[in-house]
């Protein structure tokens, strides 16, 4: 039981099968945040509008996750809400090829990350029973890199279009196809999967204590929390960056999506590296986060392209390390029947750091580069001592 679900299919295979749904939609959803930037310039937004539009989306898919965690947790029925979340941003991102004002396109945009936040708790449950026999960083890692291969096809798709001469709503409408797929392959691992729990039979909970959300999360995990929203308070959205990219016509507009392929390629190969190093070393593997964010303004902030370069893979590579070694942390903090209302608790506290943070260094970015850069600097000074202490002080029967 421990070793195959219902119709045969291994963790692992799950795990990978999973990879291959997340990067169908990886092309559609990081293909159009590659582009959402520049798009909402040429629309008539600001760096700080910029800023507000791509942070209130990425708090979407984060802090509604407080809720859709603890749905996940309340039905103990995963698949719908992940069918749901997927279709939703199947549907969202291609309809932005119909648009030509603003808040109809930061409707549509934020439309997609609400998909996220509906379907990633349910789904990550569904990965935490798979990880059990192979490693929670790995696991989790493993998903991220095969997750970023639809991230980096999604932006050169979008930039292969924009340099043979189509429009941005070209762009768009070309996304419906891999978001498509995406729901079909996810139907097929439905299919030969339809209970991932088996993996992880100690994970399950009496019938008459499913329905309750009841007792509060562990104090070390908010304090992890508390880390987290800290550090995405000095950590810029994509969109912001571009705006830098774009307002000083550093390259072209075709150029900014393949600038985006780079950083996920980044974050592809930073999530399987800190996967592996979060397996051996816990919550230290994490020390690294604070100087890569500082590292960010100083390079994709600055004229010259080789420092504009730099500055997407950092930024890449950062992105990654949240995306799968921040998420599999969690796991390790809160109790295996908590993991939804784990999930989309920590997705909350941290998606509202990133939407404030995105929208401070916006504003700021409207003034100087160098007033973004010494608030980011700032911030992840007090992010880097509220994580030394969950270092200096592990958990017991954990590593870091």
């Amino acid at each position: 039981m421990a070793g195959r679900a219902d119709r045969g299919v291994t963790p692992l295979q799950f795990v990978v099968g999973f990879g291959m749904v997340s990067a169908c939609a990886d092309v559609v959803y990081e293909g159009a945040r590659s582009l959402i930037g520049p798009y909402l310039v040429s629309l008539g937004a600001s760096a700080g509008v910029v800023g507000l539009v791509t942070g209130a989306g990425e708090a979407a898919a984060l802090v509604l996750r407080l809720v859709t965690g603890r749905l996940a947790d309340r039905t103990r029925r995963p698949w719908p809400q992940t069918a749901v979340g997927y279709a939703l941003t199947a549907v969202c991102v291609p309809l932005l090829a119909l648009t030509s004002s603003l808040l109809p396109a930061a409707l549509l945009y934020n439309g997609e990350r609400v998909g996220k936040a509906v379907r990633t708790p349910a789904r990550d449950s569904m990965l935490a029973h798979a990880s059990a026999s192979l490693g929670r960083g790995w696991a989790f890692g493993l998903h991220e890199a095969l997750d970023q291969v639809g991230a980096m096809a999604g932006p050169l798709l979008l930039a292969a279009v924009l340099a043979l001469g189509g429009s941005d709503h070209l762009a768009f409408a070309v996304l419906a196809v891999p978001g498509a797929l995406a729901l079909l392959v996810l139907a097929r691992l439905r299919r030969a999967a339809p209970d991932p729990s088996l993996w992880e039979p100690e994970a399950e909970v009496a019938e008459r204590k499913r329905l309750r959300l009841g007792r509060g999360l562990p104090r070390r995990f908010w304090h992890y929390a508390a880390f987290s929203a800290t550090t995405m308070l000095g950590f810029s959205t994509w969109g912001v960056l571009t705006v830098h990219l774009t307002h000083r016509h550093l390259v072209p507009t075709a150029v900014v999506p393949v600038l985006y392929a780079v950083a996920m390629a980044a974050a592809g190969a930073a999530a399987v590296a800190f996967g592996r190093v979060y397996d051996r070393v816990g919550l230290r593997g994490l020390l690294v986060l604070p100087p890569l964010a500082v590292a960010v303004p100083l390079l994709a902030f600055s004229d010259q392209r080789l420092a504009l370069v730099a500055g997407a893979v950092v930024w890449g590579a950062a992105t990654g390390v949240h995306d799968s070694t921040l998420r599999a942390a969690v796991t390790g903090l809160v109790p295996s029947q908590r993991r939804g209302a784990g999930f989309g608790t920590f997705s909350a506290v941290y998606g509202l750091g990133w939407l404030a943070g995105a929208a401070v260094i916006g504003s700021l970015y409207e003034r100087s580069a160098a007033a973004a850069t010494w608030y980011v600097a700032g911030v992840q000074s007090v992010a880097l001592l509220l994580l030394l202490p969950l270092v200096r002080r592990p958990a017991a029967g954990t590593r870091g």
